[in-house]
């Protein structure tokens, strides 16, 4: 069975994406889902598990603080963690090193050129004391609907011709939601990163959601604030 029949039998909602982000919250409320107010969520565990998961279901998750994070055979865990890892786009910290790599001509950027590679890639790409991934291929058809529907985003690094780093994300009202990053080669990822935020200043993107603040992200200017401020700002982003 296709996952697309098991939506069908399932119950779930049509595999189709909602022409706004606000129709999609309008069809699934996760406060009613879980039982309680996402701001009541454990700060370190799932708040809710589905069975499925379907576009308009992620893009609801987005706009209330919520997301999907596991690689569980039978259901989809969905979080809100707390604190929460934001990147602020005049905070972005640029290395020496970084900004030598980014005036080469050896690198070149791009967005939204080569999405679904993107995607593929930070599923694939082996990372140090990590086993398996999270991006599974259902989610991987999600992700590309929604780049197909717009609101998908990637941001691709390119050495002689070849995909060597990029992240991806999904964008709703001021803020970006990135998802998951890659590199083949030193800073590549971190390349993306500069793009990613330049687009952010073009765009007035007021802040980039990055889930869970990592030592990575640290160095780049990222900061945890607290799931009560996060849900705060984001309302303020989203209106």
């Amino acid at each position: 069975m296709s996952w697309r029949e098991t939506f069908a039998a399932l119950g779930a909602y049509p595999f189709v994406v909602p022409s706004d982000w606000r129709q999609a919250r309008r069809l699934w409320d996760w406060q009613a889902r879980s039982k309680k107010p996402v701001a009541m969520w454990p700060k370190d565990a799932p708040g809710a598990c589905t069975r499925v998961i379907t576009p308009a279901m992620m893009l609801s998750g987005y706009a209330q603080g919520v997301f999907p994070w596991g690689d569980a055979p039978d259901f989809v865990p969905w979080w809100s963690p707390d604190p929460r890892g934001v990147l602020f786009p005049n905070a972005l910290h640029i290395s020496h090193r970084l900004r030598r790599r980014l005036r080469s001509a050896r690198f070149v950027r791009t967005r939204d050129l080569a999405f679904a590679a993107v995607v593929r890639a930070c599923a694939f790409v082996p990372r140090r004391g990590q086993m398996g991934t999270w991006i599974t291929a259902p989610l991987r058809e999600i992700y590309d609907a929604l780049f197909a529907a717009g609101f998908g985003h990637s941001f691709e690094v390119w050495e002689e011709g070849k995909l060597v780093g990029g992240l991806f994300g999904v964008r709703l009202g001021r803020v970006f939601f990135a998802e998951s990053m890659f590199s083949l080669v030193p800073d590549a990822s971190k390349m993306a990163m500069v793009a990613m935020v330049e687009a952010a200043k073009e765009e007035g993107w007021q802040f980039i959601d990055c889930q869970i603040l990592t030592p990575h992200l640290a160095r780049m200017g990222a900061v945890a604030i607290p799931r009560a401020e996060y849900l705060t700002l984001l309302q303020k982003a989203l209106s």
